[in-house]
Formats: structure tokens, sequence, C-alpha cells
């Protein structure tokens, strides 16, 4: 008997730029049986992955919708359409990657703490908004937040970037308290050493390329660089029916980054 895939006839919206990390929980995400929605605002780096995702995934299941996610208003718009399209948001993974500057706090620019700060918190909690509404008149859902090691380990340098990471995990873990009554769950995913450009920047500023890589192994228990997919099937994981008792936490998936 063939085994029924985790996400069948489930809408999972996706918010954010399209890194790999994203990308791949989108193909998994389909794979697994789900209508993928992928909000964002419309950029060529955007239309040339969409384009790979629509090539690897050979299904019509996968829609992108812009969407500025910064803007509160616009994200209750978007929200509503999706909801009119496919009748429910039954997952909502929201992720922002966002090349920015790096400095210590006495010389960050006010101009790169707003930016960072608007987009990385805000636009996270704007999603949020309008997904707890929704999925509250559903009485179901999943909500995953995008958060990081950042959320529990500090980089020199990225005071903003590490603020928003931690607020990440406290808007998750209120939520979840406020929501659990209702059927919505509402978890953080903390990736270890991934392709954030901060993250690159940050370490390129001690590391070489090669070095860098190899303390990024050093600090990680499995030893091995940690892949797009490992992180994508912790999401599906924490998405599915196979987690219902998993709520208002933050699952690490860093290869025991953060046990070392």
């Amino acid at each position: 008997m063939k085994s029924k895939r985790k996400l069948e006839n489930k809408t999972v919206l996706i918010t954010g730029q399209l890194s790999e990390i994203l990308k791949t929980c989108a193909l998994i995400a389909s794979k697994e049986g789900a209508n993928v929605i992928i909000m964002d605002v419309m950029s060529s780096e955007n239309e040339i992955i969409m384009e790979e995702i629509r090539k690897e995934s050979q299904n019509s299941n996968i829609l992108f919708i812009p969407c500025d996610i910064s803007n509160f208003d616009e994200v209750e718009t978007t929200l509503k359409r999706v909801k009119h399209l496919f009748g429910s948001i039954d997952v909502a993974l929201n992720n922002t990657v966002i090349d920015c500057e790096v400095n210590s706090d006495g010389s960050l620019s006010k101009e790169a703490w707003l930016k960072i700060v608007g987009l990385n918190l805000n636009g996270v909690f704007n999603c949020m908004s309008h997904q707890l509404q929704e999925m509250a008149k559903q009485k179901n859902g999943v909500i995953l937040n995008m958060a990081s090691a950042s959320a529990n380990y500090d980089f020199s340098k990225s005071a903003h970037y590490t603020a928003t990471k931690h607020g990440i995990i406290g808007l998750t873990k209120t939520a979840a308290l406020e929501y659990a009554n209702k059927g919505i769950r509402i978890n953080a995913l903390c990736p270890g050493g991934s392709e954030l450009p901060i993250v690159d920047k940050m370490e390129m500023t001690v590391f070489t390329p090669s070095s860098r890589q190899q303390h990024t192994l050093n600090l990680t228990a499995i030893k091995k660089t940690q892949k797009a997919k490992e992180i994508a099937h912790g999401f599906v994981f924490m998405a599915s029916e196979k987690s219902p008792f998993i709520t208002g936490t933050a699952v690490e998936i860093d290869g025991g980054y953060l046990s070392q």
C-alpha cells in the first residue's frame, strides 16, 4: 500500500526571499502533496529561482504571489487572496534573507538597523498577525518561523541581525501560548551554518573560504556541511501530523553546533 504523503492536499504558504533553503522547502513540500504559495517582492533573482522550482517540481501546484511582507496592509490583502484561491492556509513558513551592513554596535548606522529590523522582525510579525487570524477562523494550522543558530549564539558585528532572530523566538513562544487552544501549533526552526549573506560577511572578516568551512565543521558535532534538504525535511516534519504535540519551541537543526 502506498503511504500517504505528509502534506497531502495542504496549502503551504512560504514568505520571504527564495534562498536555497526556501527553494528546497518549496520543492519537498510540493513532492509531499502540498499546494505551495510563495510570497515575496518580485525580482529578477526570484524569477530565475521560480523557473528552477517549476522545472524541478514538474508540478503546477507552486504559485508565486508578489507581496512586500514589510507592508502590514499588503500582507493582509495577499493572505485574503490566498484564502480565496485555496480555501485554507494550513501551514506557513516565515523567513527573510537580507544582505546588510556588518559593523559593531557603536558604528552601526541607523539605516542598517531599521532596514533589517523592518524586514526580519516586522516582516515575520506582519505575516504571523494575519496568518493567525485566518487559522483561528478555521481552528487549525501550523506556523513555522525561520530563526537561526544566532537566536542562541551571538556573532560579533551582527547586533541588528542577532536581535531580530532573538525577537523571532520571542514572537514564536508567545503566540504558541496564546493560540494553542485554537488548534494552531507555532514553532521556530534554527538552522546552523547556512548560506546567509550576513553570516558569510561576518565570518569572512576572520576566515578564508576554506578555513571558514573547516571552522564550521569543527563546531558541528556531526562533522559535515549542512545541506538545504536537511533543513527542509525538518520543516516538513514539523509542518506535518507527525509532530502533533510540538509547539512553542525552537527546533535546532544544526548538527550539534550549539551543543559544542
